[in-house]
């Protein structure tokens, strides 16, 4: 017995010292059992976690981003002979006919104060015939077009609702590059069939990109450039930073696929201000484009407001709406008020169209404009 108890003496502080290692092992490593209650500091902890500044910014912003779907009527020629070219035989006993077809695309917007006015890009609402707003809750408008300007790629709509959820525009002058950007649109809407809109999260890769489109020959100038997702549908929707503001509205990508690439394109907030103060003070004619051109000048088509503004007797064209001081329009005497008739020897129908052809200054100036009645031509040879 004497030596009994040694042994067990030995056994009990051995289980001593490996029993509570081996058990806190085994709890560590093992799953837990269920119904095992995760202490509430622990859910709490991972619930503070998922919550980022990310998920608020999409919360307060996603509830002002809207789709937005245009009907535009085009007109398609129908060949009775399928492009065979035997017109010139048979054409006067089967006529090619024209019909009118009606088109709808989809775009973005994103709805900047409660009493309906919303934000979106030239191009999603372009030749418009009809256009529908549909919010995240599923409440439908019909919008009408307050203004666009075609340089600026920008789109002001009118919903005649009020106490709507309205973002915040934030200011894009003191972006910096690698922040957190946020893209929250709807792409591929029709597909979908969903008003929710798509969020997803990239970075400012770079500012003040001037970008040359590949049609058309239109420069997209001062662009806020992003690798967050933008998917076609995308356009018109609203880029975001981490304090839950508008920094920008999405407008196109680079892409080899169609899809995005991570290489998107949004126009800085500060623009879009300015965009609105213009419509605003133009009284919202519903056509009106303001551009600014090459030239330092800016243009816009000629709408009731302008006509009475500057005394004109032209209801339709191009009127100079400003110059910019020490600018080339100020140089070959181009003033507010004149109106524009010809450029580069074609007349001038629109102002978009105008300032196509002072994208990029180069050889001969030659326009011709009416001033208060009196034809002046206006001829400068860059040197």
């Amino acid at each position: 017995m004497k030596k009994l108890i040694p042994y067990l003496m030995l056994v009990g502080l051995t289980s001593a010292l490996v029993v509570p290692l081996w058990t806190s092992r085994t709890a560590y490593h093992r799953r837990p059992i269920v119904g095992t209650v995760v202490p509430a500091s622990v859910t709490d902890d991972v619930s503070a976690s998922r919550t980022n500044a990310i998920v608020l910014a999409a919360r307060k912003v996603s509830p002002a981003v809207v789709s937005v779907v245009v009907t535009q009527t085009r007109v398609v020629t129908y060949d009775p002979f399928g492009g065979l070219g035997l017109d010139n035989f048979f054409g006067d006993f089967f006529p090619r006919r024209a019909f009118r077809q009606e088109v709808k695309s989809m775009g973005s917007g994103v709805i900047i104060s409660t009493d309906g006015d919303v934000v979106t890009n030239a191009h999603v609402v372009r030749n418009a015939t009809k256009m529908k707003v549909t919010l995240p809750d599923n409440r439908e408008f019909a919008a009408e077009l307050e203004g666009i300007d075609e340089t600026r790629d920008l789109a002001l709509l009118k919903l005649r609702a009020s106490d709507l959820p309205a973002a915040t525009p934030g200011n894009s002058d003191d972006l910096m590059i690698g922040e957190w950007s946020i893209a929250i649109g709807n792409p591929f809407g029709f597909m979908l069939e969903d008003a929710q809109p798509t969020v997803t999260v990239g970075v400012i890769s770079a500012l003040h990109r001037d970008i040359k489109s590949g049609g058309g020959g239109q420069v997209y100038a001062d662009m806020i450039q992003t690798d967050a997702a933008i998917n076609p549908g995308n356009s018109g929707g609203a880029l975001v930073n981490a304090a839950g503001e508008v920094i920008g509205i999405n407008t196109f990508i680079f892409s080899h696929s169609g899809g995005s690439d991570g290489i998107g394109f949004a126009r800085p907030i500060n623009d879009v201000k300015q965009f609105v103060r213009e419509i605003r003070s133009s009284g919202g004619s519903g056509h009106y484009v303001r551009v600014k051109t090459g030239l330092g000048a800016t243009v816009a088509d000629i709408n009731p407001t302008l006509q009475g503004s500057f005394g004109l007797e032209y209801r339709r064209g191009v009127v100079v709406t400003e110059v910019a001081g020490g600018s080339v329009g100020e140089t070959i005497g181009m003033a507010p008020g004149d109106v524009v008739l010809m450029a580069q020897g074609k007349a001038v129908n629109s102002a978009a169209a105008f300032a196509r052809l002072y994208n990029l200054l180069a050889g001969t100036i030659d326009i011709v404009i009416d001033r208060r009645g009196e034809r002046i031509r206006l001829l400068y040879r860059l040197r």
